[in-house]
């Protein structure tokens, strides 16, 4: 997935004519202006079979996420990557409801137990997933989670080993029954270490981009 947080609107259209089909944002309103913006750039891209632009874009919201901001977000967000308290998922599915829809999203895990990130403690995990799991207009699609940006290697593999670990646990248990499927973990900075745990998703900006992206789901 592409993040683009600090990209500009022509690199974007860049990464979507290289055939780049799943873009995230950190923001709701820039994930709103921007899924307008370039989903009718690449909606007349594709359908006039110009080579290389995926058939469908898909918009990710990877950043925080605040329950009033829920409503103004939805009819444009494909998945959504921090969910991580039962307030929020009932807030989602109150207002996906309304709009006829049924939301994809990942449950944030804290697995680096760094204060300041958001995400539920790892013991609290499965517990709140079979609850979400329940709600009717919410599909979970699996789990996410982020790294120290100055761990070690083992560090981050074992971060990283520990979302997996609680994804095989709720598999085993049957939660999300088979929609669960996605590992969102990694970024620029980690990927390769994401990708030998086990992830289906990397959140990569500054290899794509430039430095001044940004992959934080925060």
């Amino acid at each position: 997935m592409a993040v683009t947080k600090y990209a500009a609107p022509e690199q974007i259209r860049e990464a979507l004519a290289l055939g780049v089909g799943d873009v995230g944002e950190n923001r709701v309103q820039q994930l709103v202006q921007r899924a307008a913006q370039l989903g009718e750039f690449h909606q007349r891209r594709a359908a006039a079979g110009e080579d290389g632009y995926a058939s469908k874009l898909n918009w990710h919201m990877v950043g925080r996420l605040q329950r009033s901001n829920v409503k103004q977000l939805l009819p444009h967000c494909d998945l959504i990557h921090s969910v991580d308290s039962l307030r929020l998922a009932e807030e989602i599915d109150a207002q996906a409801e309304k709009i006829g829809k049924v939301q994809n999203i990942l449950l944030q895990v804290n697995c680096s137990e760094e204060d300041q990130k958001g995400g539920v403690a790892v013991g609290a995990a499965v517990p709140l997933a079979e609850s979400i799991a329940s709600i009717p207009h919410v599909r979970l699609l699996g789990l996410m989670t982020m790294a120290k940006l100055d761990a070690s290697a083992d560090e981050t593999r074992t971060t990283f080993r520990r979302l997996r670990e609680i994804f095989e646990e709720m598999k085993f248990e049957g939660i999300a029954g088979d929609n669960l499927r996605h590992l969102s973990m990694g970024m620029s900075n980690d990927l390769e270490h994401a990708i030998a745990e086990g992830s289906t998703m990397v959140r990569v900006g500054s290899d794509i981009f430039g430095s001044d992206s940004e992959e934080n789901a925060e």
